[in-house]
């Protein structure tokens, strides 16, 4: 590997981290504006699109420490956006389900999250965006394979 590759992947990686850090300031800015932060909204965002989910699994799915977990189930529980609800075969298991007052709440806001996001990334094209796509997960997936 050559010190010209080594400069291109670190320009690389600059360019993503920037990509990255001005999208998820734009859409943190959106949910601050809708009374969320981005971990609220990525759960509310997980029980809208996939139903009811264990309390234990919604950390992994969203990506978040299962700590965090509870804290952002409670608020979320006090504006009455979910509830959670006993497993009635094993009692270790609580489950968190979106409420009436959280799926019109998100039948509202998921489609302005969308468009802006639309909008956000406008700069490509359907093509463009499909070559990052697959190139971002081809980057993503070869990461996962090193052990470090």
């Amino acid at each position: 590997m050559t010190s010209e590759e080594i400069k291109q992947t670190l320009k690389l990686y600059i360019v993503l981290s920037r990509a990255n850090k001005a999208i998820n300031e734009v859409t943190n800015q959106f949910f601050q504006q809708n009374s969320l932060n981005p971990t609220e909204f990525a759960v509310l965002e997980l029980l809208y699109h996939k139903g009811r989910q264990p309390l234990q699994q919604i950390g992994n799915k969203i990506l978040l420490a299962s700590g965090s977990i509870t804290y952002v189930i409670d608020k979320l529980e006090k504006r009455g956006f979910l509830t959670r609800v006993s497993c009635p075969t094993d009692r270790r298991v609580t489950y968190a389900e979106i409420t009436q007052e959280g799926s019109d709440f998100m039948d509202k806001l998921f489609p302005e999250h969308e468009q802006h996001l639309h909008e956000l990334l406008s700069a490509l094209t359907p093509e463009e965006k499909d070559i990052a796509i697959n190139l971002l997960k081809k980057l993503g997936l070869s990461i996962k394979d090193l052990s470090y």
